[in-house]
């Protein structure tokens, strides 16, 4: 279990290094390494469907040592773990790639799986007793990986998908053994598996690369033993057990040999200029034909424009016109309105004139008029 412990957390290390040192903005469009070495941690989670002998063995031990307790103190004492129900453990595999054509490569590799599984049993006087079976395998394999451009498949961050298919030999060292013996596969020239997976080029830098991989392997071995020579109990017939599963891994390669990447325009410029041939522009006459059109229609809208500023600036003046109309008209109703006022003023004087009596004494302080000088007389008269 200490062993299970270190590789999750070196695995979890090594995909927290990945993600902070290996990150990198740059997309790409292709793998640009023609050879390249790999190494790839992943996480196995093996259909051994087996186990179930040695958890028979357990049992039969564990009731064995709870029938000669001779008390109930010592039936107490007697205790058991039983094995994990799922076979999970850390492959590691290394080999080299080759990129013979764009986008497609060839891989070989080997890899080595270790998968250690161990039960306590207590007995009546508490002595404890440890039992234990172990997977090994060493597979060797070929492998075919396409990627696909980003044209056909890819995500908005960039990367390249892939996927590949291997084929799976065995060598020697893939055996079982247990605390009862050992049992040693045979290693068939033909093969023993296959295996599918789809990746993707999730973190590049320089020339470093890392794939993440999710797929399904199948290791089929077999041995001339039967499974009775490793576990109690267990079947007479010769033994067969399945070193493959579910399987995520993580890819890290390293490009020893690569093709050039192709260089932007940006990247090219020089600040001096020297050294440079000009750059000439060929302009296809379609492309002028599309030009010449949109010019056109730039030309349209600025003048609808222009029409639509006169036709506001017209109905603008149109509008203070009008205002002003309306206010001479106001001002020449208050004009009528000033005469009409002064001549009835001036008709009420006159009649008033008219009316008043002649002998009427002048009003005090009003001047007099002077006498008709045909009326008045000398003193010598």
């Amino acid at each position: 279990m200490k062993f299970k412990s270190c590789s999750i957390s070196l695995l979890v290390a090594l995909l927290f290094s990945a993600t902070v040192f290996a990150a990198s903005d740059e997309k790409l469009d292709h793998d640009y390494s023609i050879l390249s070495v790999f190494v790839q941690p992943s996480i196995s989670f093996i259909g051994f469907t087996e186990r179930e002998y040695f958890q028979d063995a357990i049992d039969t031990i564990y009731y064995g040592f709870k029938a000669t307790a001779v008390n109930s103190a010592e039936s107490l004492n007697v205790a058991k773990q039983d094995f994990q129900k799922v076979n999970f453990c850390f492959p590691i595999t290394a080999g080299i790639q080759w990129q013979f054509r764009e986008d497609q490569f060839l891989s070989a590799g080997i890899g080595f799986i270790y998968d250690n599984e161990s039960v306590v049993l207590t007995d009546r006087k508490s002595n404890t007793h440890s039992y234990k079976y172990t997977l090994q395998g060493v597979p060797l394999f070929l492998e075919y990986r396409l990627a696909l451009p980003k044209n056909f498949i890819t995500l908005s961050t960039g990367g390249l998908f892939s996927i590949a298919v291997r084929w799976y030999w065995t060598l020697p060292g893939t055996e079982i053994y247990t605390t009862w013996g050992k049992l040693e596969a045979e290693n068939s020239p033909f093969g023993a598996g296959f295996g599918v997976s789809v990746g993707y080029l999730f973190a590049t830098w320089n020339n470093f690369k890392l794939y993440g991989d999710i797929g399904f392997n199948s290791i089929s071995v077999k041995s001339n033993k039967p499974f009775s020579s490793i576990v109690p109990n267990g079947p007479d017939e010769k033994a067969k057990w399945n070193l493959g599963g579910i399987q995520l891994q993580i890819r890290g390669s390293f490009g020893l040999w690569n093709k050039p990447k192709p260089k932007d325009d940006d990247d090219d410029d020089d600040d001096d200029g020297e050294g440079k041939k000009p750059k000439v522009k060929i302009i296809d006459d379609t492309k002028k034909d599309s030009v010449k059109v949109d010019s056109v229609k730039v030309a349209a809208q600025d003048s609808a424009k222009i029409d639509t500023s006169a036709v506001r600036d017209t109905t603008i003046k149109q509008d203070s016109i009008a205002t002003m109309q309306d206010s001479a008209k106001i001002d020449t109703s208050v004009v009528q309105d000033s005469a009409k006022v002064a001549d009835s003023l001036k008709t009420a004087v006159q009649d008033s004139a008219g009316t008043a009596p002649k002998n009427a004494p002048a009003p005090q302080g009003a001047p007099q008029k002077s006498a008709d000088p045909a009326n008045v007389k000398s003193k010598g008269d």
